[in-house]
């Protein structure tokens, strides 16, 4: 038994170093396919050191993220997540707006839709307003 964990260590070992080299995990293999054939462990320990394998592969592939990198991803991630919102709020106003107009002057033209599709908050915000009064769909959008 001595001499079986002494030769899972030995491959574990040898595993660790040729990825830390840079190898690629098809020649691991094809190296462990030499290994395996000197080197046979229970299944027990096979097992087991697949599973340290498959963990040092995932080692070797995360990258190290320093803190200044973890506060800028951070950042990105706020900014990201604010940007998103203002969108989804302009989305929302466009298409309850779309649906007032609908609902009060009939179908949109393809030209309204994109206008109310490309517009701003402030844009939004002022024809929201202006439809409760708005006798006519262009004096919604007409300045005054």
């Amino acid at each position: 038994m001595a001499r079986n964990i002494t030769r899972y260590q030995a491959k574990r070992t040898l595993v660790r170093l040729l990825y830390k080299h840079g190898w690629s995990r098809q020649r691991v293999l094809d190296l462990f396919a030499v290994l395996d054939w000197m080197m046979r462990l229970p299944d027990g320990l096979e097992q087991r050191l697949w599973q340290d394998i498959e963990q040092i592969e995932g080692e070797t592939r995360m990258k190290y993220v320093t803190s200044v990198e973890r506060l800028a991803i951070q950042r990105g991630m706020q900014q990201g997540m604010q940007q998103g919102k203002l969108e989804g709020k302009l989305e929302g106003q466009s298409t309850t707006l779309m649906r007032q107009i609908t609902k009060r002057f009939g179908p949109l033209s393809p030209d309204t839709a994109q206008r109310l599709q490309t517009a701003t908050a402030e844009q939004l915000e002022l024809w929201t307003d202006r439809i409760l009064d708005a006798p006519t769909l262009a004096a919604i959008f007409d300045a005054h």
